[in-house]
């Protein structure tokens, strides 16, 4: 190599708040060995196994497991000591390497792809957390904060895409078309949506629906952690997890290009708004129920999570209640699924 290789390591640790303990990735060191370099981590927790990635970031450029000749304890890692990761660093950068690098080494849970579409899904361990205001600056319908447990379940790991959108519909409704079909859908109705989710449970045996309310925030505060954006807490680092006002250039982009929050969850924060299947009431933190919360039995507007390319921090953070009319259809507006376990 040219230059010196500077390794600087950081880690996500994905935790439980209940009593398992999901899988988390402990003592990462690396060493250099020739022009490869050597990762080495413990995967403990109550699991078997976990799914194991790597990202590797060198200046502001984000480098997927995928992207990368990378080979070892990678995918499906039975939890254990001494697991191993190997990077052939010149059969990527044949000139070296001329700035630092960071690795990520992120252990999530059991997933699931939809064979029909191809949509992702991954495992989020039901528990109970607090639910709303933690941080004591959201906006009177995030109050009073309240303990919700909720159970077991799969989540969308991205938003709906215009690709997967078109494979079951045959349609494209979104207004950035040109971003692609990796881009997530928009434009769509609620009635519009619940054909698609109707056609795609019929095609695949399934029975995929929107989340709850409850349900997107505890997946979106990494199961129920004390996040106020997906994934990180600090808006200096918010635009590595979310496109936002600040960073979107005023369009949706490809969906898991920033960074995924601790359950291996991309976008959550920022991109496109999406929607849950509660209606919206301003004053329901009062009256929930603790256990598996759906929502007002009525209502006239649905509730949207997440925020999107067009909104300030504040309006992103994992805790902002939004509302929307059922008919309304936007480009600011998209969807990510849930899939009961067991079905």
């Amino acid at each position: 190599m040219r230059q010196p290789l500077t390794i600087l390591l950081s880690l996500f640790l994905l935790l439980s708040t209940v009593a398992v303990h999901a899988a988390e990735v402990k003592n990462v060191s690396s060493t250099q060995v020739g022009n490869r370099v050597q990762i080495t981590y413990d995967l403990t927790g109550d699991e078997n196994e976990a799914e194991v990635s790597v990202t590797v970031k060198m200046g502001a450029k984000d480098y997927k497991t995928s992207e990368l000749h990378l080979e070892g304890d990678m995918g499906k890692v039975t939890t254990g000591r001494r697991k191993t990761i190997w990077w052939n660093v010149l059969q990527d950068f044949p000139r070296g390497l001329d700035k630092d690098v960071a690795f990520d080494v992120t252990a999530g849970g059991k997933t699931f792809k939809d064979p029909s579409t191809g949509m992702e899904f991954v495992f989020v361990k039901g528990g109970c957390f607090q639910m709303g205001d933690v941080f004591g600056d959201g906006g009177i319908d995030e109050k009073p904060l309240h303990e919700v447990c909720v159970n077991d379940f799969y989540m969308g790991k991205y938003e709906v895409t215009q690709g997967q959108w078109k494979a079951v519909m045959g349609n494209n409704p979104s207004k950035f078309r040109n971003c692609g079909d990796i881009c997530p859908v928009e434009c769509f109705s609620w009635n519009d949506l619940f054909a698609f989710m109707r056609k795609l449970n019929s095609q695949s045996g399934k029975n995929y629906r929107l989340p709850t309310e409850a349900e997107w925030e505890y997946a979106a505060r990494s199961g129920g952690r004390s996040e106020k954006w997906a994934g990180t807490s600090s808006e200096s680092a918010l635009g590595e997890y979310a496109w936002y006002n600040a960073n979107s250039g005023s369009k949706t982009h490809p969906v898991g290009q920033k960074r995924p929050n601790k359950l291996l969850l991309y976008d959550m924060s920022g991109n496109v708004q999406e929607l849950c299947s509660d209606w919206y009431d301003s004053l329901y933190y009062y009256r929930s129920p603790t256990d598996n919360p759906q929502g007002p039995y009525s209502g006239s507007l649905r509730v949207v999570r997440g925020g999107c390319w067009f909104y300030e921090a504040n309006f992103v953070r994992t805790a902002y209640r939004l509302r929307d009319d059922p008919a309304y259809r936007g480009n600011i507006l998209g969807v990510r699924l849930v899939l009961p376990v067991g079905q």
